[in-house]
């Protein structure tokens, strides 16, 4: 379930509270008159199941709510309420397939925003990266790539495809392209410190690497494991569970080929290099295809079964 907290001018809240009634899946109505004071207005608040969410915050926007006054939500961890459980089975689907549009978009913009700390995680994740491909250790690569939020802009670019926010796109675009840049960067000048202090050596980065060698070894292997965890990362955020993410940023060796090509430019070995960049191209085109084919999925399933439902 889901808790809407509305700030409504008065001569729209009738509309809004019709709207709310006519929603399939809303429960506990409350209005407030004038308690809202800025905005000044009044307080609409309702719960409404997951796969309900849509279309009402659809309507509202509709209402222009969002511009007179203010929309909220919030996730009920927990409801002991027959009528919300009533609410639930009213209401056409199972809440977890719903997609919160709304959510979403705002969720990955936020996530693609090119911050200090975004520029901050990435170019660490690479760091640590570089000394594991350099050590040959499996547990520091995994490490790396956990570290590593470069999902949040590719899923901000695939939800602004569907969505066609070109805005969202550029700003993930930016995020993604910025961040790998000054992160490689950096790590060229971290490896050049790491090896003047004789703690990285060329001698280890040409030595066989039977944990991490395939770092700069791209085949289609890496595409299909990319387009595997481009879909579950997009379902994860769709479906609001958010501990999957963990698995698909562990799966994925964006932050790794990152690393092993500064790592690699810093000693002028360009055949590294370059099979680390095209690793790091695979990848990130793989998780794009899959999260936008996965997001106009489950849009034209969601608007099937709402058709389904309207027929009946």
């Amino acid at each position: 379930m889901l808790h809407l907290r509305v700030i409504t001018p008065s001569d729209r809240t009738d509309e809004v509270v019709l709207l709310i009634e006519k929603t399939v899946g809303t429960t506990h109505l409350v209005v407030l008159p004038g308690a809202a004071r800025d905005p000044a207005g009044d307080v609409v608040m309702c719960d409404v199941a997951r796969e309900a969410g849509d279309e009402l915050l659809a309507g509202l926007r509709e209402l222009g709510i969002d511009t007179t006054g203010s929309i909220a939500v919030e996730s009920i961890d927990l409801s002991l309420s027959e009528r919300a459980d009533q609410a639930e089975a009213d209401a056409p689907g199972e809440g977890a397939d719903a997609v919160l549009w709304e959510h979403l978009t705002d969720a990955t913009h936020e996530e693609s925003t090119l911050s200090v700390t975004y520029l901050a995680f990435i170019t660490l994740a690479t760091m640590i990266a570089a000394c594991g491909v350099v050590l040959d250790n499996a547990i520091l690569i995994v490490g790396a790539m956990a570290v590593g939020p470069e999902f949040g802009p590719l899923a901000g670019l695939s939800t602004a495809i569907v969505r066609r926010r070109p805005r969202l796109a550029l700003r993930a675009l930016i995020a993604l392209l910025v961040g790998f840049a000054a992160a490689m960067a950096a790590t060229v000048a971290f490896s050049l410190f790491m090896d003047a202090v004789d703690l990285f050596s060329e001698q280890q980065l040409m030595a066989d690497r039977p944990n991490t060698g395939f770092i700069y070894a791209p085949d289609w292997f890496s595409f299909v494991v990319a387009v595997l965890a481009g879909i579950a990362g997009t379902l994860s955020l769709t479906s609001a569970k958010s501990g999957a993410l963990v698995g698909v940023a562990i799966s994925v060796t964006t932050i790794p080929a990152a690393a092993n090509a500064a790592v690699a430019l810093s000693y002028g070995d360009t055949k590294q290099t370059w099979g680390s960049t095209e690793q790091l191209l695979l990848n990130l085109l793989g998780i794009i295809v899959a999260g936008t084919a996965t997001l106009l999925i489950q849009k034209w399933l969601w608007s099937r079964q709402r058709q389904g439902v309207g027929k009946l």
